[in-house]
């Protein structure tokens, strides 16, 4: 019996990827904008790297380094980290900047799938 092979809970998106795989998406997609440096983006990796395994299949979920990507960066007009951008079928729907909780997360993405 061969094994299904799934994508990973969270993928790393660039300026390269980031219409493929996340514009190019049909459904709900997160993507959090971070930094190696941000000390909050870091505490809101653990949130999102947990929300990704509990919404997996329902939600992709993507990370894009803003120090490496500043096309996209700019192109969203991102001027705070971490800052997460909400899409439904390609479309930019939500920006929430700033450290969040787990719950309010959840709340948000789970209106947009509804």
């Amino acid at each position: 019996m061969s094994e299904v092979k799934r994508e990973a809970p969270v993928r790393e998106v660039t300026d390269d990827t980031f219409k493929s795989e996340v514009e190019a998406h049909r459904g709900v997609a997160m993507v959090d904008l971070w930094a190696e440096w941000c000390g909050p983006c870091r505490m809101l990796s653990t949130i999102v790297d947990e929300l990704a395994r509990e919404l997996d299949g329902q939600v992709k979920v993507a990370k894009l380094d803003v120090d490496s990507n500043p096309v996209t960066t700019a192109r969203f007009n991102v001027r705070s980290i971490p800052t997460l951008l909400l899409f439904r079928d390609g479309q930019l729907v939500e920006s929430i900047v700033g450290l969040r909780s787990k719950h309010e997360l959840a709340a948000r993405i789970a209106k947009l799938a509804a």
